[in-house]
């Protein structure tokens, strides 16, 4: 039986898979399951460990205990028995921890390691499985891009359970990349143009996001968003995971207010991480290439602007 390499007989296949005997099979020979380890092809095959499937062309194998951080998809199988194996039928998109964009040190001495390692490993990556944990068990929620999932599970108000998960990873991923390191300052341009039409000078507008920020109540979110209609730029603040997608404005920088995002290294000093955001850790390289893209795509009438 010939062996190939990852690469040989799958090019395709994401690195952080990891492969193991795999092989290519033709005619009648056969793969022994005994390894219950999944053979993944258009088709995918949940060995129990005595069955031998008869398989045509190539395939991969994949550990069952991979953990679902460390996979950029998983499968869920739509189990039917198939001689003494269970055989998943169709393939759904999972979601993976996505890294921020900067050494987890980077952001220090205004957000220190110890916080963006606890807040992206343990929360985000906690938002990440719960989601992922969800999505293993619906049939309605196939398919779908993480911005629509967000969308579709707001259910116009009437959120359905997997929302905050949705939301939250979207709304952390989003986060992580409106920063970076030596961020603060002043936008340019056309973005610093925009922001003094809309708030009169951008005084104006930090002095709002800042009162914004420091007067919502329990856990949220604080968001320069531009609003598709006018269009023009506004702050906003959403309640616990809740994001301003779902009411179609285009969000443009957005900061973390719940009390993990700012405890380990400002107690309940929230003006002084608000501050600390603002002057010293806001992308606003970010936030100028988001605009112009928005902009872009409401000049052109687009109904679907690919925001992150």
């Amino acid at each position: 039986m010939k062996s190939f390499s990852q690469n040989q007989f799958n090019p395709t296949l994401p690195s952080l898979y990891q492969v193991k005997n795999c092989s290519k099979i033709t005619g009648q020979e056969r793969v022994d399951c005994t390894t219950k380890m999944g053979c993944f092809s258009y088709n995918l095959f949940s060995c129990s460990p005595s069955c031998q499937v008869p398989v045509t062309g190539s395939f991969a194998c994949q550990f069952k205990t991979t953990p679902y951080k460390q996979l950029p998809t998983l499968f869920k199988q739509k189990k039917k028995h198939f001689n003494g194996c269970q055989r998943a039928s169709r393939v759904v998109s999972y979601y993976a921890l996505k890294t921020p964009p900067y050494k987890l040190d980077a952001l220090e001495p205004y957000m220190s390691k110890r916080t963006v390692e606890v807040h992206w490993k343990e929360h985000h990556g906690a938002y990440v499985e719960g989601l992922n944990k969800a999505l293993a068990k619906s049939d309605i929620l196939y398919g779908y891009t993480l911005h629509d999932l967000v969308k579709v599970t707001y259910n116009n108000g009437n959120p359905s359970p997997d929302f905050n998960h949705a939301a939250q990873v979207w709304n952390h991923d989003f986060f992580w990349e409106s920063m970076q390191p030596g961020g603060g300052d002043m936008p340019e341009l056309g973005m610093l143009e925009q922001i003094e039409k809309d708030f009169g000078s951008f005084t104006n507008f930090r002095n709002t996001f800042a009162e914004t920020a420091l007067t919502l109540f329990g856990s949220g979110w604080v968001w320069l968003v531009l609003k598709r209609e006018e269009p023009r730029l506004e702050v906003v603040k959403t309640l616990n995971a809740v994001t301003p997608i779902v009411w179609g404005d285009i969000p443009i920088i957005n900061l973390d207010m719940w009390e993990h995002a700012y405890y380990l290294d400002y107690k309940n000093d929230k003006e002084n991480y608000v501050n600390a955001f603002m002057d010293h850790l806001v992308s606003w390289n970010m936030a100028m290439a988001r605009m112009a893209r928005a902009e872009a795509f409401v000049n052109l009438g687009e109904p679907k602007i690919p925001i992150a």
